[in-house]
């Protein structure tokens, strides 16, 4: 194991999309659909698992394996829902079996025109170097895949 340290982050990440808050909420809200535009293409999905319990005190769950053949797992707790809103939740990722970090996401759907604005806020600290804060911040890739996600559902 590395050095023991604890690194702090908080960062902010935008994005726009062309459809009423609700929408975008119901995404987030609805566990078929957030694991559809949760999956990140470079993990293999072979015994991936995930689940989620929307509701206060509910709970997000996931696992599977790393591109390098290595095992993650993500555990979330959920604190606060104000539909078409407000989500705040906490979570933990571990490698292996090392907790690599613990954070703090408020997401913030924000009505802006006819569309919607969405607002994600992190707080985290990386523990031992196990995850970068940098690393990170490069969840934007999965708010662009919302995007999509929505898009194919336009008229729906």
């Amino acid at each position: 194991m590395s050095e023991r340290s604890a690194d702090h982050a908080t960062f902010v990440i935008e994005r726009s999309y062309p459809v009423q808050p609700a929408k975008v909420f119901g995404a987030w809200a609805d566990p078929a659909a957030r694991e559809i535009w949760m999956d990140d293409p470079e993990y293999p999905s072979d015994g991936s698992k995930y689940e989620l319990d929307f509701r206060v005190g509910g709970h997000e769950r996931s696992s599977g394996l790393t591109p390098d053949g290595g095992t993650y797992r993500y555990e979330g707790l959920i604190y606060d829902i104000v539909p078409d809103h407000r989500i705040v939740y906490s979570y933990q990722m571990y490698t292996g079996q090392d907790r690599g970090s613990v954070s703090l996401a408020t997401v913030e759907f924000v009505a802006e025109g006819s569309g919607t604005k969405l607002r994600y806020t992190e707080q985290g600290v990386f523990l031992d170097g196990i995850e970068k804060p940098e690393l990170r911040q490069e969840l934007g890739w999965m708010l662009d895949n919302l995007g999509k996600y929505l898009a194919s559902q336009a008229g729906h």
